[in-house]
């Protein structure tokens, strides 16, 4: 009896809401549960949009972590990755290939700097930068050289595996792992003021330490609150390094396809990469997908009659039908020149904004390349702290996804966004500026 009275019961209750559900299981990334409170449920998303479960939207101004350059939903990449599904969703990528991966290949190299010849597969940044690590050690190994150790940028970020974790410089994510990674040096990131300082320290580590390869996120570190550097510094390093056989890693996960101005970062530094790594934006947000390119100096290193010499690295959807598919259509996109205006267009808006908000007092600094916007606060914040978590909280209540960094509030939005939507995120930023320095006061 009384179990029936409980049945009923509940049949007269309210649905709990996706947010009350997800607190049950889930365990969310970047993310400490006791103190963030309940997680926002998105329910839908299309172009630069977001709307939650209560219907509310926000406009996305930071394309899901840079991934939905085209916005959400694209139609052109729904119907690719739609018309894949019906003829080939998955199969095994060693021992087998198919059109898709190789119609992918030859769109991305048609665009990626001209010594890149080689392609490997994987499905998200982290795995991309794994692996252009391993090529660098397996590189020297392979020809009998012992070179252990990675040479890196300060304050640099390149995912969340061990690798990727010991050449990262952020130690907010690292500190419990630290004693097992792998050896790395750094120098600081170049700027023009310090470059002198920066090319002798490299060329002292050059000298005493056995380095096997240099990895770094060309013109702009995204994690370290879009820190924009010198390039003909950065040329100048990539240069001493290929002199020394140390193997360059362009890390593009963040920089690549589009959002600094030209298809790559690495198109606007002389010296190219020996090899570089590639995800987020490369299938535009639709389906997870990473991929790490190589010169074929590099591959030939591995290819030999000796199998221990091969790079024995796999993942189960390596070179997934689908998200190859996804990646071509994006591709395409990119290079068409709705898209190609609309990245001017937004580098001059960002440009226009800058030069409105740089003598704000509380603005210490502004800067801003291709569609990546960033200006720093004269204000100290941790970098997941309470000031930090108001500001976020601020631009949801505005309507408006930006997910400031410590005291850096950065914008990079989806190429589609239109003038207005990107001047509702100006005002927003402009506001809170208004109303920290009320507060102040």
């Amino acid at each position: 009896m009384n179990s029936t009275l409980e049945h009923i019961s509940k049949l007269f209750q309210p649905n709990p809401s996706i947010s009350a559900r997800d607190a049950k299981h889930i365990w969310h990334p970047l993310t400490q549960h006791k103190t963030s409170g309940k997680m926002l449920a998105i329910k839908k998303a299309k172009g630069v949009w977001l709307t939650d479960e209560s219907g509310k939207s926000y406009i996305d101004g930071i394309a899901s972590w840079y991934t939905s350059m085209f916005g959400h939903c694209h139609p052109e990449i729904i119907e690719a990755v739609h018309h894949q599904m019906q003829t080939l969703d998955q199969i095994v990528f060693s021992g087998f290939t198919h059109e898709p991966a190789v119609n992918l290949a030859e769109a991305l190299l048609d665009i990626l700097p001209s010594n890149q010849q080689k392609l490997f597969f994987n499905d998200n940044g982290s795995t991309a930068t794994e692996i252009g690590i391993k090529m660098a050690l397996q590189y020297h190994h392979n020809q009998g050289q012992k070179r252990q150790v990675m040479l890196a940028l300060e304050e640099g970020f390149h995912g969340d595996t061990f690798g990727a974790m010991s050449v990262s410089g952020l130690s907010v994510y690292n500190g419990a792992f630290e004693d097992h990674f792998i050896e790395v040096v750094r120098i600081p990131r170049p700027e023009g003021h310090n470059n002198a300082a920066v090319l002798a320290q490299l060329d002292q580590l050059i000298a005493t330490e056995a380095i096997a390869g240099f990895i770094y996120e060309p013109i702009v570190q995204g994690a370290a609150a879009m820190k924009i550097y010198d390039v003909k510094a950065l040329d100048e390093i990539l240069k001493r390094c290929k002199k020394a056989n140390i193997i360059c890693i362009a890390d593009e996960v963040m920089t690549g396809f589009g959002k600094t101005g030209t298809f790559f970062a690495s198109d606007q530094v002389k010296t190219k990469p020996d090899i570089m790594c590639f995800s987020k934006a490369l299938s535009a947000g639709m389906v997870p997908m990473g991929l790490t390119s190589c010169t074929k100096k590099i591959y030939k290193a591995f290819y030999d009659n000796d199998i221990a010499k091969g790079l024995f690295h796999g993942h189960t959807y390596t070179g997934n039908p689908l998200a190859c598919a996804a990646a071509i259509a994006s591709i395409k996109l990119l290079k068409s020149d709705a898209i190609q205006k609309q990245i001017v267009e937004i580098a001059e808006q960002h440009k226009a904004f800058a030069c409105q908000i740089e003598q704000h007092p509380l603005v210490k600094s502004v800067r801003h390349l291709g569609v990546i916007f960033a200006l720093d606060l004269n204000i100290e914040m941790s970098r997941y702290g309470k000031e930090r978590n108001w500001l976020f909280q601020f631009f949801m209540e505005q309507g408006v996804f930006l997910r400031p960094l410590g005291q850096t509030i950065y914008c990079l939005p989806p190429f589609v966004i239109n003038n207005n939507e990107l001047a509702k995120i100006y005002a927003s930023i402009s506001k809170a500026l208004k109303l920290i320095q009320e507060k102040r006061n």
